[in-house]
Parts: structure tokens; C-alpha cells; sequence
């Protein structure tokens, strides 16, 4: 039975940490889940800092670079870092080192001359042969040329009997080195060969033979004689040639200011 108004009764106050409370009580976190969320996030952050870095270069705290990649297998017409030869005979390179690379070096320069211009005249074949042939065998070499290279050959190109080209044109013949090799080397002796593209042609608006592209391959077989590479004999073989672009020609006045604003290049790895 409820107690009257006017008796009293006595209120007992719990200790705040044990008092009830009108809102229900929030569920703690788990640990073991906390633990789990953090190490999440931090391996995302690990994988997103890999793939940032992913392209960077390697280097140390004083700014080196790490190990460099390795060579490709196959590099033989990579620069080697060794200085070209530093003197010339007619405007050809002279004076290559007794060495593998030296062969190709004179190869690669020898193949430039052999497919110049000069050698389609009488005169330019002897400056070129006195500056890159054998002395023993030059006087042979030009006499080969002399019969290989008739009027009607010249004539074929659009040339005169003495390598001319006709008024107002501009002939052009220029061999371009792609790549060399030797075959066969020894330090008196070797074969190498010299993969080319070649230009050939009348430059100019009147032409009936514009100038055109061609792959071919020199083999030179060369005789170390006198301190130097000297060419004994050479062969000539079409291609390996690629498959040509789509590009559009240029006109017979761009290739003739081209040849004459553009100077070719002695070739020395």
C-alpha cells in the first residue's frame, strides 16, 4: 500500500558511475576492428605511393642515379664515346686505330665517298680513290671504276661523258650509313660491311630522272697499310630494304634547296 503524502520516506542517491541513465548506452569499439581499419588505410597509402613512383629513377642522397639498365644484346653501331679521327685527306676521315672499330669507322666514311657524286667524274674518282685506296691496288680499283662507269651509264643518270649534269640541274648521289659490321676481322685485315640508304637523281623543276631512294649494302674489304684502313676492293648487294611510308614526295625545288642547304656527313663510331 502507497505510503501517505504526509509521511516521509527516504531518497537514496547512487554514485554518479552507477546511476541510470534515460538514454540508452552507446556500444564500445571493438579493438581488434579499430586495428584492422588503421592497417588498411595505411597499406592503401603504401600502394598509392608505389604507383606514383613507379616510372621514377632510383637515386641516393647525393643525387646519383642508381644502376643503370644494361646494354641491348645487339648495339653494333652504338656510339662507343670515342673520339672521331681528327684528320682528313681530300675531306675524307684518315687515321682510323687498328682496332675492330676502327674498321668500321673507315668503312662507314669510305662508303660516304663511294657513293658521292665525285665518283661519277673521272677526276673525282682519282681524288677519292688517292685519299681511301690501297696504294697498292688503287691504280687497279680506278681502272675497274673507268670501265664500269661508261657514257652510257652516265647518260643513263642524265650526265654528260664527264659526270656533268645538264644546265639548271643539280645531280645528286649521296650514301647515307645505317648501320656496319665486320666479318672476318683481324688487325691486318677485314671485311665489312656498311647498310646504306643512298639518294639518287636530277634535282630540278625540268628533270626527267628526279631524285629517288634506294637500300643497298657495301662490303668492303679492307687492308691495315701504312698506319691506316685502307680499301683493297669493294662489292655492292640491293637492300635489306623497309617498307616505304606514305608520304608524300616533295617537289623538285624543295629537294634541290635541300641538297644544297644540307651538307653531308663523315660517319665514325
Amino acid at each position: 500500500m502507497p505510503l501517505p503524502d504526509d509521511q516521509p520516506h527516504t531518497r537514496t542517491r547512487l554514485p554518479v558511475g552507477e546511476q541510470s541513465s534515460p538514454y540508452p548506452t552507446r556500444r564500445q569499439p571493438r579493438p581488434l576492428r579499430a586495428l584492422l581499419t588503421v592497417l588498411l588505410v595505411v597499406a592503401l597509402l603504401v600502394v598509392a605511393l608505389v604507383i606514383a613512383n613507379h616510372d621514377k629513377p632510383a637515386s641516393s642522397a647525393d643525387g646519383q642515379h642508381g644502376p643503370a639498365p644494361l646494354p641491348p644484346a645487339t648495339a653494333a653501331t652504338a656510339p662507343s664515346g670515342t673520339q672521331p679521327v681528327g684528320t682528313t685527306s681530300n675531306g675524307i676521315g684518315t687515321g682510323y686505330p687498328d682496332t675492330d672499330q676502327g674498321a668500321q669507322s673507315a668503312a662507314a666514311n669510305y662508303a660516304v665517298a663511294l657513293g658521292g657524286a665525285d665518283m661519277f667524274r673521272p677526276d673525282g674518282r682519282r681524288t677519292v680513290l688517292a685519299a681511301i685506296a690501297d696504294p697498292a691496288v688503287a691504280d687497279a680499283l680506278r681502272a675497274r671504276l673507268d670501265q664500269a662507269i661508261t657514257p652510257a651509264v652516265l647518260s643513263g643518270y642524265g650526265l654528260d661523258a664527264q659526270g656533268q649534269a645538264p644546265k639548271g640541274l643539280t645531280f645528286v648521289s649521296r650514301a647515307v650509313p645505317i648501320g656496319t659490321r665486320t666479318d672476318g676481322y683481324t688487325a691486318d685485315s677485314t671485311k665489312a660491311l656498311v647498310w646504306c640508304a643512298g639518294l639518287g637523281g636530277l634535282a630540278g623543276t625540268s628533270s626527267t630522272k628526279p631524285v629517288s631512294a634506294s637500300w643497298y649494302t657495301l662490303t668492303l674489304t679492307l687492308h691495315w697499310t701504312g698506319g691506316d684502313w685502307k680499301l683493297t676492293d669493294y662489292t655492292r648487294q640491293d637492300g635489306p630494304a623497309p617498307v616505304p611510308a606514305d608520304q608524300q614526295a616533295a617537289s623538285a625545288d624543295e629537294i634541290t634547296g635541300a641538297v644544297q642547304q644540307f651538307g653531308g656527313f663523315r660517319y665514325a663510331r
